[in-house]
């Protein structure tokens, strides 16, 4: 190969498989959200995956490998944002290709690889390649000269902490290697270590960093048994060696999507367009990587950094003139030029679209306004002038307008911004909101929470992407007050920087997992969410001790988490169905998401016919048969419910929502709901849905509760075993049990009917009873009573009415004793009423009875009484009162 045959992804490739003959196995890249290090906002250096493999936390199955690591540098300390654009070598995105010893080789072989691929793989001049050395790293220093015959004055040995490395103050540390490519004396500059340093004619283009040390908290190094090897290369700097140029933005990679940015503004490349070309170049690449990773705008944490990456790009669109949003429609150039290398990309392309569509639709009424709003705030300025930290802070609260952005465009301008002023009134903002929360008659305890927000900030939540992650312990709760430490035993509120756990809201339950880190194990039992941005584990601690600042390794219980996630997509399934089937009144009053069930309250003013809800069940099976995927995009409330979006009852929406979209009807999306909560990948991921029941709630409320997966295969398998049990039972097949059960019951029946005549029968006379013997003589008029056993109360007013036909004149009683109970009727003839009342009659029985109450007409009257053993001193209660 010669050096400018080289494309940026024929580099990559002839790196990784270089080492790959050398005996090293290639290692696909990290994502860019840390998976084992809480305190990395995004991964920037390609050892970073690694770093668990280092320090002998965790193992591999090679002890050599080769990556070409994602790598973003844009938040927290290292942060690149403000120079991209206006320096050549500056990036907020960049590839780190890497090789990596863990305790294999050192540094004899390290250096050999390294100067063997530049020199003779690549055909790079050795006479225009410097290196450095830690200033006592003799052996270093040696090996230079003996592999690479490099003289004395270009082994430059430095003295300062650019030379050494460390992963900590504590832990696996060791002197480094760099390596210098010299452009040329028509670039200003000197080699390392010169007082031109600074200048850009030497260019760091590798580093080799031996790992040889473990030092400890009092500063002492002690060798390690097991000495290691990390290396870095820049891809974008090697290519601008290998392709002969001397700018990162003039390879081919960055070509391409410049000349991209270019056709699609309708803005040439110019000397005053430049930096905002290259700034819409870069930020391309770290927002649709982010993306891809799972990362969405947001206004905290990661999020936020994105949001910033993606929006200083859309000002430049705009400041370039583009009058509609650009940068959705780079990502098919971004896609070409490195989508064969990051299938991710590809798979996600759909996504980075939409994503960048909607910000910078949303963005550019933000811009427009505020730029306005700026321009009238600095109407009466001068240069050098510093607008009111309280003028910022307005453009930010009111309008949405970023301190940022706001700094950046007056920057231009030769403005500054009073940026203590705006701390200031953010402070009070947030001193009002505390003020406002108290008064509002939530709970005192939640006093500790704001502290603890006020201190660390909101937990950022990376369960969307990840079950597992590494967090930073910033806060300890007991018993409502806070604690710097927990032992064994003891049940604690847990609060991390970041956490994979999501945390009980919208009708789904809290995660459960496990902390643990060297020697600590905490179980957690529940994850509950304060003040709408804490996350706290529940959790008991059954080994070891957790302290403020200890880093825990955070697992949820994944299997649990799959179960709810099914159980929540088949929700809004639900949802949908039931708006088809029932009508668009449907609406959600209330859900439950568990990990075992679905329950699902709705308005509804009737019943559901039971073959409109099967029909339901159907259509949701369907969906999920269909496997169709399920997607999550970031809107404003009312631009995701003008799309059609439904949002959830009880919930509370900000500036954004996460809007889930699911399943197809014809070309139609199926489900589109407002939902902060965790779902399924695709629809097929469910499995199965069943109904288990329906019913209501309240007036005009109903519920249906529901299982999916394997709890809705076992409730149904359940039920089919118990159908088979009836089946033997009743001698016949399972086909056969509903026509052999509707016999039962028709012959249950006639039996009951046939008894209660039988019952009825007895107490008119059938027996050897008071009736059988005819009426007798009371106080002048004729009377026949009876007391019966298991008469049913609803046959007592047509026995009593045959009793006074056999009178003809008199009055009739039955009293009816069922389960201790006892139930009485009294009959007057017609002829009688007016003299004899049938209620006055009632109540005398009833009070014998132990009971109250009891009415009817003149004629007819009925009640009862707890007291059925006194059956018959009722009879005789009423025959007393007639003779009297």
């Amino acid at each position: 190969m010669t050096q400018l045959s080289l494309s940026t992804n024929d580099i990559r490739r002839s790196f990784l498989d270089y080492f790959a003959a050398n005996g090293h196995a290639k290692v696909p890249s990290a994502p860019l959200v840390p998976q084992n290090d809480p305190t990395l906002m995004f991964v920037n250096a390609g050892m970073v995956p690694f770093k668990n493999v280092f320090t002998g936390l965790e193992s591999r199955p090679y002890s050599t490998a080769t990556s070409s690591q994602k790598s973003v540098r844009a938040g927290g300390k290292h942060n690149d944002l403000d120079n991209v654009g206006y320096t050549a070598r500056h990036h907020t995105f960049f590839e780190m290709l890497g090789n990596f010893s863990f305790g294999d080789y050192f540094k004899e072989r390290a250096i050999t690889l390294a100067w063997n691929l530049l020199t003779k793989e690549w055909g790079i001049d050795p006479n225009r390649l410097t290196v450095t050395v830690y200033h006592t790293d003799d052996e270093a220093f040696d090996l230079w000269r003996k592999i690479a015959g490099l003289p004395e004055e270009r082994i430059i040995r430095i003295a300062t902490n650019d030379n050494f490395w460390s992963m900590g103050d504590t832990g696996p540390c060791g002197p480094c290697s760099e390596i210098f490519f010299d452009h040329g004396d028509h670039i200003y500059g000197g080699p390392p270590g010169s007082p031109e340093e600074d200048g850009d004619r030497f260019v760091e283009i590798w580093n080799l960093v031996f790992m040889q040390f473990d030092q400890a908290a009092d500063g002492t190094r002690t060798p390690l048994p097991r000495p290691s090897i990390d290396t870095g290369m820049g891809l974008e700097r090697v290519a601008a060696v290998l392709q002969g140029v001397h700018d990162n933005y003039d390879t081919d990679t960055f070509k391409a999507l410049i000349a991209a940015s270019v056709a699609l503004s309708g803005a040439s490349l110019t000397p005053e367009t430049q930096a905002s070309h290259r700034v819409i170049a870069d930020h391309l690449r770290s927002s649709g990587f982010l993306v891809a990773d799972g990362v969405l705008p947001a206004n905290e944490g990661r999020g936020y950094v994105l949001r910033r990456i993606m929006r200083r790009a859309m000002r430049h669109a705009h400041l370039l003139g583009a009058k509609e949003p650009l940068m959705h429609r780079l990502v098919p150039a971004l896609v070409s030029e490195m989508g064969a290398a990051y299938p991710e990309l590809v798979r996600a392309q759909a996504s980075i679209e939409s994503t960048l569509l909607q910000e910078e639709t949303q963005f550019r009424r933000t811009l427009v306004n505020g730029l306005r709003l700026l321009e009238e705030a600095t109407a009466g300025m001068a240069e050098g002038d510093t607008l009111p930290g309280e003028t910022a802070f307005k453009l930010y609260d009111t309008f949405g307008f970023p301190y940022d952005l706001t700094e950046d465009a007056l920057r231009r301008q030769g403005f500054g911004v009073d940026r203590a002023g705006f701390d200031t009134a953010m402070a009070e903002q947030k001193r009002a909101a505390r003020a406002a929360w108290k008064g509002s008659g939530q709970r005192a305890s939640d006093d500790v929470w704001f502290d603890i927000a006020e201190a660390s900030g909101s937990t950022e939540f990376i369960g969307y992407a990840s079950e597992e992650g590494e967090g930073q312990v910033v806060a300890i709760v007991k018993d409502g007050a806070r604690v710097e430490r927990a032992g064994p035993g003891e049940t604690v509120e847990i609060v991390v920087n970041q956490t994979p756990f999501y945390a009980e809201s919208g009708g789904q339950v809290g995660d459960t997992g496990t902390l643990t880190a060297s020697g600590v194990l905490a179980h957690v039992e529940d994850t509950r969410k304060y003040l709408g941005r804490l996350f706290a584990h529940q959790a008991k601690i059954e080994q070891g001790e957790i302290a403020i600042g200890d880093a825990l390794h955070l697992t949820i219980d994944s299997g649990r988490r799959d179960r709810i996630r099914a159980n929540h997509s088949a929700t809004h399934l639900l949802h949908e169905a039931l708006r088809q089937r029932l009508g668009l009144h449907v609406a959600q009053k209330g859900s439950l998401v568990a990990p075992e069930r679905l329950r699902f309250d709705f308005s509804q003013p009737t019943a559901i016919d039971p073959a409109a809800l099967a029909q339901v069940e159907v259509d949701v099976n369907h969906q999920i048969r269909a496997n169709g995927p399920v997607t999550t995009r970031l809107m404003t409330p009312d631009e995701a419910i003008a799309e059609g979006a439904m949002a959830l009852f009880g919930e509370k929406y900000g500036d954004e929502v996460r809007v889930v979209s699911m399943g197809r009807e014809g070309d139609e999306i199926y489900s589109l709901e407002l939902c902060g909560g965790t779902h399924v990948r695709a629809l097929g991921d469910i499995g199965l849905f069943t109904v288990v029941s329906e019913g209501a709630v309240s007036s005009g409320v109903r519920r249906v509760e529901a299982l999916t997966g394997e709890a809705a295969r076992s409730y149904l398998t359940s039920r089919d075993e118990k159908l088979r049990e009836a089946a033997t039972a009743l001698k016949s097949s399972p086909d056969e049990v509903p026509a052999r059960v509707a016999a039962l019951v028709e012959d249950r029946r006639r039996l009951e009917r046939e008894l209660a005549e039988a019952k009825k029968a007895l107490a008119l006379g059938g027996g050897a009873g008071a009736a059988a013997a005819g009426p007798e003589e009371i106080g002048g008029v004729s009377f026949l009573g009876q007391v019966v056993e298991g008469l049913d109360p609803k046959g007592l007013r047509g026995a009593v009415d045959e009793m006074k036909q056999r009178v003809g004149s008199g009055i009739a009683m039955i009293v009816a004793v069922n389960e201790g109970r006892a139930s009485v009727a009294v009959g007057v003839t017609a002829d009688l009423v007016a003299t004899r009342s049938a209620v006055d009659l009632l109540k005398i029985a009833v009070a014998t009875l132990g009971g109250q109450g009891g009415g009817g007409r003149p004629d007819m009257a009925q009640g009862g009484g707890p007291d059925g053993a006194k059956g018959a001193e009722a009879v005789a209660a009423v025959k007393a009162a007639l003779a009297s």
